[in-house]
């Protein structure tokens, strides 16, 4: 999005607006719950006459704010791990709010787009919207870099319906240097952007830290250093999608494992290479662009010893530390480590289809 001078005053007002709504409700719903023991419920609109320049934004954008605050307290009673519903920062959380379509008041034209109460935006469309879709809402977001952004949410009818039989099925191994190690042995030439990046980052990084707070060059340094991490994230999300593209090309189902990348990268202190891999976002990017063909995502149980069993004679070794890359069992079969992993992940996943009712032709369990 490119908004006139006018409109950014008007975004900053409404992103400072839904943040300040969020905060108070909540706020107010810990205290009202400290005195009575009860859940308050309250609307935006209750909050208008005490503070009149709620009135300057858009309602919607106030009313999502306070659907985005019931889920978080509802994901917290549904599972603690989730954590408290916590207040929102001016400094650390995104700038953006979400408005919905009513009456006509969002459209999308060649001229740009029309949002309530912001009127008609400059924008370059990424994409054209095939025929029959229907625009459900927009979400407006500030990047820390300073690049206005509208994601735009459509709803479509699809009777694409899951292949019955598969041809070409794949194992992939999750891999620190390479990203992934499929069945056959190949490996994407990853590019580590970040890696690449570290060393001019930590010189601007500490460039900022020398900045005084508050200072116009605080900020002026702040966004470079903000431009460099989008600029590495950029370089992830174009390599991933090339990749996950290619592979959903060719096969017809794909078998991964279900990893806990979080855990691992704090248990064994992996915690840059796995950001750097990006491998959550890329097994996303796998499920949604299979899904869309019809074809299969297949998640392996994270406790599946993909690793310590032998692809040639199904025995599992009790121990195998991570320092061995060559996988060596007793029957006498030699293989590099992910390799063998691969493999054995695409054997459970030729199970799982069949347990589908999926036939699998053109291939069988690899040995």
């Amino acid at each position: 999005m490119y908004p006139n001078e006018e409109q950014q005053v008007l975004l900053a007002k409404t992103f400072g607006s839904v943040r300040f709504i969020y905060n108070r409700m909540l706020s107010d719903k810990i205290k009202h719950y400290e005195k009575t023991k009860e859940n308050l419920r309250t609307t935006p609109a209750k909050y208008k006459d005490d503070f009149p320049w709620l009135k300057e934004v858009d309602s919607l954008a106030l009313a999502n704010a306070q659907l985005h605050l019931e889920t978080a307290y509802k994901n917290f009673f549904r599972d603690n791990s989730v954590g408290f519903p916590k207040f929102k920062s001016k400094h650390k959380n995104q700038n953006s709010y979400t408005t919905n379509l009513v009456n006509g008041n969002i459209t999308l034209s060649d001229a740009g787009l029309k949002l309530p109460k912001l009127g008609l935006v400059k924008i370059k469309q990424h994409r054209q919207i095939p025929d029959g879709y229907s625009l459900k809402s927009v979400t407006v977001s500030l990047s820390p870099s300073g690049k206005y952004f509208a994601s735009i949410l459509y709803y479509y009818d699809t009777d694409i319906q899951p292949v019955e039989h598969v041809n070409d099925v794949l194992g992939l191994d999750f891999s620190m240097s390479e990203l992934y190690v499929d069945n056959n042995g190949d490996t994407p030439a990853y590019p580590h952007p970040y890696r690449q990046t570290q060393d001019k980052l930590a010189r601007e990084q500490r460039k900022l830290s020398r900045r005084k707070k508050g200072g116009r060059n605080r900020e002026k340094q702040k966004r470079k250093v903000a431009c460099l991490h989008e600029h590495v994230a950029n370089q992830r999300k174009d390599f991933l999608h090339k990749q996950s593209r290619q592979i959903t090309n060719v096969y017809d189902a794909v078998c991964i494992e279900d990893l806990n990348m979080k855990g691992m990268s704090r248990a064994l202190n992996f915690g840059k290479s796995v950001s750097d891999n990006g491998w959550g976002t890329f097994r996303q990017m796998l499920d949604y662009k299979l899904t869309e063909q019809g074809k299969h995502f297949i998640q392996i149980d994270k406790w599946f010893p993909s690793s310590k069993m032998c692809s040639n004679c199904g025995a599992v070794k009790k121990e195998l530390s991570l320092s061995e890359r060559v996988y060596r069992c007793d029957c006498g079969f030699v293989c590099d480590r992910d390799l063998n992993a691969a493999i054995n992940i695409r054997n459970a996943g030729i199970l799982l289809l069949a347990q589908k009712n999926i036939t699998v032709g053109r291939t069988e369990l690899a040995r």
